[in-house]
């Protein structure tokens, strides 16, 4: 087979010129190589994090630490989901908790009854109140009697057990509740932080 082509031009430079392999390295210091920069550093400057050595020829010296470090600690975050509330811990706290709330209660109520005796606010308002309804054959009503401390002791007592009852109820069904909706949504989403 012949080749018709006929004569091809030869670039300059490309099929006249020696091989990569068979150039002569070109004359220079003898060092690592270091890229041209758009800027030029400051005199005695550090470049890449690392220090040019003036007289050994390229020679590099230790790092220097940067002078715009962060010093504070990060607070590391996580973002948590609660998933899934166990309706028996939740009834076993709510429990504690309202029993507790009870008993703080009837606490209250003595107290408050004590003081209110010692100011005479029973007197006063019960001998108006039996003014007020007393007629020739009897004094009328006797507000100190019907609010004795053993009465209203009795009467916080029974709101106190209500309240033990139905806040143990709620809170439980209220679990089972959170379940129930944390199965469609995923949950409520909380975020932590670690405190440093």
């Amino acid at each position: 087979m012949t080749d018709t082509r006929g004569p091809q031009p030869q670039y300059e430079g490309y099929a006249t010129g020696p091989l990569p392999g068979e150039r002569e390295p070109a004359a220079g210091p003898a060092g690592p190589y270091h890229p041209p920069q758009a800027y030029p550093s400051p005199s005695g400057g550090t470049q890449g994090g690392q220090q040019r050595g003036g007289t050994q020829g390229g020679a590099q010296a230790t790092r220097l630490p940067r002078t715009g470090a962060r010093t504070t600690p990060r607070t590391r975050k996580a973002r948590l989901r609660v998933a899934k509330a166990d309706p028996w811990s939740v009834m076993k706290v709510s429990f504690l908790l309202s029993i507790a709330l009870g008993i703080c209660t009837v606490v209250a109520a003595a107290v408050l009854w004590m003081v209110m005796d010692a100011m005479g606010v029973f007197e006063t308002v019960g001998g108006t109140i039996s003014e007020a309804t007393g007629s020739n054959e009897s004094n009328g009503f006797d507000l100190q009697s019907f609010l004795s401390l053993p009465r209203v002791l009795i009467f916080t007592s029974v709101i106190a057990v209500i309240d033990v009852v139905l806040a143990t109820a709620l809170a439980t069904l209220g679990a089972f509740i959170y379940n129930l909706s944390a199965g469609f949504v995923g949950g409520v989403e909380l975020t932590l932080a670690e405190d440093e």
